[in-house]
């Protein structure tokens, strides 16, 4: 799953947020974002059934790599796991969680925003990480300087990430993907224009192939 997981995000190196408490929505938002040329999902678990709507886009939908965010306990890791989730992230650094996941050979991100953070991902074996909230934690250039640093780390910043300021962190080489929630607005979903959800999608892949 490592190797597949990092061949779609070199081929397309954004992974989009879904969270939503109706799982016909997810599977719908899913499959718009797939028909957009993303096919890594991250199902956040901020709310009561956001694991259902994981459970129904892998139920329902094929060629997808569907992940769980916002994971936070150990528990929930194996949980979301037992359900079927591909990978995990979650928005800081829990060892247990960590040493879980790297035992299971489940590819995990957890998030980073400091130095300190990052050494204590690289000394655990880790090598990507999230970088969370990206745009409150110093964006492009924190990120510049924490690669200089860590060499062998790469980074998938999400928080505050957007079509106007993808390219620019997506130029940078230790990079992996952007994570993102604008290409999964609340105003499509609720709508049920997934139309302008595969747009979005779309267009997210043409700044990445640029």
């Amino acid at each position: 799953m490592t190797t597949e997981l990092s061949s779609r995000l070199s081929a397309a190196p954004v992974v989009p947020l879904i969270g939503e408490n109706d799982p016909d929505v997810a599977v719908h938002t899913a499959e718009a974002l797939a028909a957009g040329g993303l096919s890594v999902i991250e199902v956040v678990m901020r709310s009561d059934d956001a694991q259902k709507g994981m459970e129904a886009i892998i139920a329902k939908t094929e060629g997808l790599i569907v992940g769980a965010g916002t994971v936070l306990t150990l528990d929930q890791a194996k949980s979301v796991l037992d359900s079927g989730a591909q990978f995990i992230v979650s928005p800081g650094l829990v060892d247990e969680i960590a040493e879980y996941c790297l035992a299971q050979d489940v590819p995990i991100f957890p998030g980073t925003m400091t130095a300190g953070e990052v050494q204590r991902a690289y000394a655990m074996g880790l090598r990507d990480v999230k970088f969370f909230p990206a745009s409150l934690a110093g964006g492009v250039p924190m990120l510049k300087a924490l690669g200089s640093v860590f060499r062998e780390m790469r980074f998938m910043p999400t928080g505050g990430i957007s079509a106007a300021n993808l390219s620019e962190y997506l130029a940078l080489d230790h990079v992996l993907a952007c994570g993102g929630s604008w290409l999964t607005p609340k105003g499509a979903t609720e709508g049920g224009d997934y139309a302008a959800i595969t747009k979005l999608a779309s267009e997210a892949v043409a700044i990445a192939k640029g």
